[in-house]
């Protein structure tokens, strides 16, 4: 985790394990597209499974679509680092969701190692841009525009969860979160090209 802030403002960059966990389930379902916003599959690349016969009986893939799609919705909405993670082997956290219940509990062993050794790297990812300063791009996105309007900014907190996901962009979570992909920083004109607009706005 990395905070950079200044009077009255702070950014937090980190990964969030729970939501690994939910995207490593969306690409073994093979659920493309599921999710506002539709985020790119992860990288590396997560081969789907064929679930038919396992979720059947429950609802099938419109089913599992539409309770994955709750779930991600909640993850979104929740206070960082307080998401809710899954409690095997019963998974009452995704109670009355039966098809994605049934998902999860076929693929909770590596979904869970995969989540892990992602979440390792990014630690070792976040110490390299510790080290080298490669975090000092947000201050100076907020003091440009501090100089633009030619005042401090207001009262604001943003929230970066960096994920692995094989297109290079982020996604804006209204009112002050973004989910980008875990390499985005490493491209600075392409980061900046998403985040810039943001910081524009609570500044």
């Amino acid at each position: 985790m990395h905070h950079t802030g200044g009077p009255g403002w702070r950014i937090t960059m980190d990964t969030c394990g729970p939501m690994l966990m939910a995207l490593y389930l969306r690409d073994v379902a093979g659920l493309v597209g599921a999710g506002t916003p539709a985020l790119s599959h992860v990288a590396p690349t997560v081969n789907a499974s064929d679930h038919t016969m396992l979720i059947s009986s429950v609802g099938g893939t419109d089913a599992l679509r539409d309770q994955w799609e709750f779930w991600w919705s909640r993850l979104l909405q929740q206070v960082p680092g307080t998401e809710d993670t899954l409690t095997a082997p019963d998974f009452p956290e995704l109670a009355g969701m039966p098809a994605l219940q049934r998902v999860a509990h076929a693929h909770h062993g590596a979904a869970l190692t995969w989540a892990r050794e992602q979440t390792q790297l990014y630690s070792m990812l976040a110490q390299q841009r510790e080290t080298l300063g490669g975090h000092k791009i947000l201050a100076d996105l907020v003091q440009n525009r501090e100089m633009e309007l030619g005042r401090s900014a207001r009262d604001f907190t943003l929230t970066i969860l960096e994920v692995p996901l094989a297109e290079q962009r982020a996604w804006f979570i209204e009112p002050n979160r973004l989910i980008m992909s875990t390499h985005l920083l490493d491209d600075q004109e392409a980061f900046c090209s998403y985040v810039q607009p943001v910081v524009d706005l609570l500044v």
